[in-house]
């Protein structure tokens, strides 16, 4: 209030301080006396000679509504071309500071009224404040945020496996699991823009000797063999750094970097809580393999939903030196070149355009000749000659939850080089569906269900795989999700039946 007495009074004193332009008989007194006299009027429009395209219009309306201590001659009207004499300055100003005092005290007022409020306001803000300071002298770092997911996994199967007696993914030792696994994965996200991210990811479970990992047919999704550590070793899972370049474009390297990392967009709505391992590559594992490893890329995308992506992904394995499992080769690959880069490589180009609820992609993939990465957890050492992969897939969710589900689909095609001795042909196809119903019976919690397939070589029987979850979201950051799930083998890998439970952390 201090600083707008001061504006108001300033141009007025200055006007009083000048030298006088006219002389005594000049002034009007009987019109100053009048001025201030009359009832100040209550709207710009009592004015017949002010117009809104008069330059000193909206000063003029603020002071006359806002105010209220503005007044016009007898005649109505303002005469705003005219020259003001010091009276009638006087009693503008003299005017418009009473106005100014009535608006202080109606302040004053308030402030006794709610002194009470206010007094638990203040208090909650200076301790917000000290709040803040410890915080601020505490905290583990000004650019980085720790996020974990921790995740227990009570399950078996009615058939599972011991070992794997050929390339071909024939087991052996088949009998009954029950296993009880972990998985952990702490995030270190780090900004330096606000733009940018440069993510380290540790990572450590126990699933890489149970049936849900390398030693059997039934991968889950988070049974990914973490590094060539070992069971519960912890190792560095992700490293790498992401940041725009110009309009729409992301850049990304890394020493250790995902496929999906680097993509503008993934293709599937069926993201809730995807169980089997074979169900997190939309359909298309061979152009979608998440191969992990050294590389860069870079994406666009524009406010239409257009966008592209390119990348190379170099895994440093050396030929036949290959998992034994989908989710092992997918996740992180076992090698002993670990971080080289050279002919063991992975390059993908990606073409989608997403919408608020629906989007499509095709990928087109290729796999050198000394990178081996699995189809679904079949054939792991297919790849001798390299590999062209081309992927199709989409999605489509309703704008409001409720009975109708989101869809997603995609279909995959594999052409070897040179064909392969290890199966009866140079082709491999794949397929997935999945419906996944957002907010089911209670909100928050999620309902879905994916059926797809899998088929190496011409004559080979193709791979069916089915799975059901349901997922209850008990607290923000707790879910528990039971699930079942089938697998037909296909040729002379036997059919597995299982189920398990599921539980997730994330602080």
């Amino acid at each position: 209030m201090k600083l707008f007495k001061q504006l108001l009074v300033a141009p007025a004193a200055l006007g009083l301080l000048a030298p006088v332009a006219a002389n005594a008989a000049d002034l009007n007194i009987n019109g100053v006396s009048k001025y201030a006299a009359d009832e100040q009027v209550t709207s710009i429009s009592q004015f017949a000679d002010v117009k809104p395209t008069d330059w000193a219009y909206q000063a003029l309306s603020n002071l006359i509504e806002r105010y209220g201590c503005v007044a016009g001659y007898p005649n109505g009207t303002f005469k705003g071309g005219q020259a003001m004499t010091r009276f009638e300055a006087a009693a503008l100003l003299n005017a418009c500071l009473d106005r100014v005092t009535e608006t202080t005290d109606e302040l004053k007022k308030l402030m006794t009224e709610f002194q009470k409020e206010l007094a638990i306001l203040k208090g909650r803000v200076d301790g917000l404040d000290a709040r803040v300071g410890v915080l601020e002298a505490n905290q583990f770092s000004t650019t980085t945020k720790l996020k974990g997911i921790a995740v227990m996994t009570l399950g078996g199967t009615s058939n599972g496996s011991t070992a794997q007696s050929s390339l071909s993914g024939d087991r052996t030792g088949v009998q009954d699991h029950i296993t009880f696994n972990y998985d952990v994965k702490l995030n270190l996200d780090t900004s330096f823009t606000g733009k940018d991210l440069l993510r380290t990811t540790l990572r450590a479970n126990n699933y890489q000797n149970s049936t849900f990992g390398a030693l059997g047919n039934t991968a889950l999704a988070d049974a990914s063999n973490p590094s060539n550590v070992g069971t519960d070793g912890v190792a560095l899972n992700r490293l790498f750094y992401q940041f725009p370049v110009g309009n729409g474009f992301t850049a990304t390297f890394g020493a250790k970097v995902r496929q999906d990392d680097m993509l503008a967009m993934w293709p599937s709505a069926y993201n809730a809580d995807p169980i089997l391992d074979r169900m997190t590559y939309a359909g298309a594992p061979g152009a979608y393999n998440l191969n992990l490893g050294a590389g860069a890329g870079l994406s666009y995308k524009n406010a239409n939903g257009f966008n592209v992506s390119a990348l190379y992904i170099s895994n440093g394995l050396e030929s036949g030196n290959s998992a034994t499992n989908g989710a092992a080769a997918t996740d992180d690959t076992i090698s002993s070149v670990e971080g080289g880069i050279g002919a063991a490589s992975s390059t993908t180009v990606q073409v989608g355009y997403a919408k608020d609820n629906w989007g499509m992609a095709f990928a087109y993939n290729y796999l050198s000749a000394a990178t081996s990465v699995a189809l679904n957890d079949l054939n792991a050492s297919y790849n001798v000659n390299g590999s062209n992969n081309l992927g199709f897939s989409a999605y489509w969710q309703p704008k409001k939850n409720g009975i109708v589900p989101s869809i997603s689909a995609g279909v995959g095609t594999t052409y070897r080089n040179g064909g392969n001795t290890a199966n009866n042909g140079s082709r491999s196809s794949s397929w997935e569906v999945a419906l996944q119903w957002n907010d089911a019976f209670i909100k928050g919690n999620a309902l879905g269900m994916a059926y797809g397939a899998t088929q190496v070589g011409g004559s080979d029987p193709s791979e069916n795989a089915y799975e059901l979850f349901y997922k209850f979201q008990a607290t923000d950051n707790i879910s528990v999700t039971p699930a079942f799930f089938w697998i037909n083998g296909g040729g002379t890998n036997p059919d597995q039946v299982g189920g398990l439970v599921k539980t997730t952390f994330k602080f």
